[in-house]
């Protein structure tokens, strides 16, 4: 079920929300169990089928953190068998296709096989993975089973992330079980139903407002047409712009949610287009996943504790894994591989010449760095867009040497020209006003919220439970909502 859709926005959430705060009132040891029913039947709404499945996951994972909980030996091989358990269902529904694919292409020989992906897999995998690999290096299991699966299974984080860990949600219950005061409810209602406005405008009045240009510009260039300069960098910036203001909402709306039953999820966003440096980039732009890489996997590679040769291998082998687990597709393996090389050269240029302002101190210096950060971001994003290689060079090469310095995307000419401004006027957006988290500072008080100036304008922009506030969020739901329409648009990462 989308966030974004008329069933979920008058139908399923009144109904949870409903049922969560009878039960705070008549039976607060069943909150937990009813949050999973409508959990597994928010999931279930798209294909019912696929229930089981997660379920069938979460049971295996649950036994298997259990299993560290006893004095035997073998936690080694325990590991090694819950890891070979989640990435062969990962690996069966999400790359065997690609894999016969691609030993068709090299053989001739016809492997035809067609797995329909099921929702989430990619993130309630990597959330079971990571809780295994905690409860090895120690950490005690969770006991409850309803409370381990509400963990993997809470809707608004299920579908696609902020990627939980065991003690980001599971450490809240014995507080959460607590009788809290009207107050408490009402700070936990007014903020979440803030966040989620804001994340519900972000997806519907903007990254749905420039998908079109860039579906146009992709598709063309996936067609052999060709492509102007202008026409290339617009779709590109496009998608840049779509991704991020498409995912930071879904993020936004997660938040919301889970604070509405008085939960907190992590952020996942921190103004990632601010960024002067590809390094400053990842720790800003989907900061659970890279939370999870560094953690899980570039640490037990060695991190950079090793010669720097094999340093920048790991770095290589995470961007890699990293661009694979987004999508069954060699366009992401690049995506994941350019990012990579970025770091590496980022990584490489610190340790010759150190921080770029003992370079060339000053707005200049700044500046330069963020355009080149930006562009990077911009040409690599090409990759993850592209629905194939060669779409892909399409787009690179037009970008390089389009055939014109004309717009005809958009329709006729001044249309296209308004599609550019508005681009350039949503990038101005992205590198000047706070983002979500810095306006909501006040309330989120349990949150990390860095890199908010002091000033007076900014102080002033800050949330607080208010009527000017009530009536301002109140207008953003309306108008939200209104654009939502009956066609709604999924979030690009429900394909992940």
């Amino acid at each position: 079920m989308l966030f974004n859709s008329y069933p979920f926005f008058f139908g399923f959430l009144p109904l949870a929300l409903a049922g969560f705060y009878l039960l705070r009132w008549v039976a607060p040891g069943a909150v937990i169990g009813w949050l999973l029913v409508v959990s597994l039947g928010f999931y279930g709404y798209w294909n019912a089928l696929s229930v089981p499945l997660l379920l069938g996951s979460i049971a295996v994972n649950y036994g298997l953190g259990l299993s560290f909980s006893n004095n035997a030996g073998g936690r080694t091989l325990k590991l090694i068998a819950g890891l070979v358990f989640n990435l062969s269902i990962i690996g069966y529904f999400k790359y065997a296709s690609f894999v016969a694919m691609n030993l068709t292409a090299l053989t001739g020989w016809p492997v035809a096989l067609q797995v329909t992906l099921p929702l989430a897999i990619s993130f309630f995998t990597f959330q079971q993975i990571a809780y295994l690999v905690d409860c090895y290096r120690g950490q005690p299991p969770e006991r409850n089973f309803i409370h381990y699966a509400f963990f993997i299974a809470f809707f608004p984080h299920l579908i696609a992330g902020p990627i939980v860990l065991k003690n980001d949600l599971l450490s809240q219950l014995p507080n959460h079980r607590e009788p809290h005061t009207p107050e408490w409810w009402f700070q936990h209602v007014a903020c979440g139903t803030a966040m989620f406005a804001f994340g519900l405008l972000k997806k519907v009045m903007i990254a749905d407002s420039v998908a079109g240009y860039a579906t146009d510009v992709f598709g063309a260039a996936e067609k052999g047409a060709p492509l102007s300069v202008i026409e290339a960098w617009g779709g590109a910036v496009a998608y840049t712009l779509q991704i991020y203001f498409d995912f930071s909402g879904y993020s936004d709306m997660a938040i919301g949610l889970a604070l509405l039953f008085g939960f907190r999820l992590p952020l996942n966003f921190d103004s990632p287009y601010k960024a002067t440096s590809i390094i400053d980039f990842w720790r800003r732009w989907h900061m659970t996943l890279s939370r999870f890489l560094r953690e899980y996997l570039y640490l037990p590679l060695g991190g950079n504790r090793r010669h720097p040769a094999r340093r920048y291998l790991n770095i290589l082998i995470v961007m890699v894994l990293g661009g694979l687990w987004h999508g069954a597709g060699w366009t992401f393996v690049l995506w994941g591989a350019l990012h990579g090389v970025f770091l590496m050269v980022n990584h490489l240029w610190r340790g010759l010449f150190g921080d770029r302002r003992q370079v060339m101190p000053g707005p200049v210096a700044h500046i330069l760095s963020w355009a080149a950060t930006f562009v990077a971001v911009v040409v690599a994003w090409v990759l993850f867009r592209a629905k194939t290689v060669d779409g892909a060079a399409m787009m690179l090469k037009a970008m390089a040497w389009g055939n014109a310095w004309t717009v005809d995307r958009g329709g006729a000419q001044g249309e296209g020209y308004q599609v550019l401004l508005f681009l350039a006027g949503l990038v101005v957006v992205c590198i000047m006003l706070p983002n979500t988290q810095q306006v909501m500072k006040a309330a989120l008080s349990g949150f990390l919220v860095p890199r908010l100036p002091e000033n007076p304008l900014l102080a002033r922009l800050a949330w607080s439970p208010n009527l000017f506030w009530a009536l301002t969020i109140s207008a953003l739901l309306y108008v939200s909502v209104s654009f939502m329409g009956s066609r709604y648009s999924e979030f690009i990462y429900f394909n992940f």
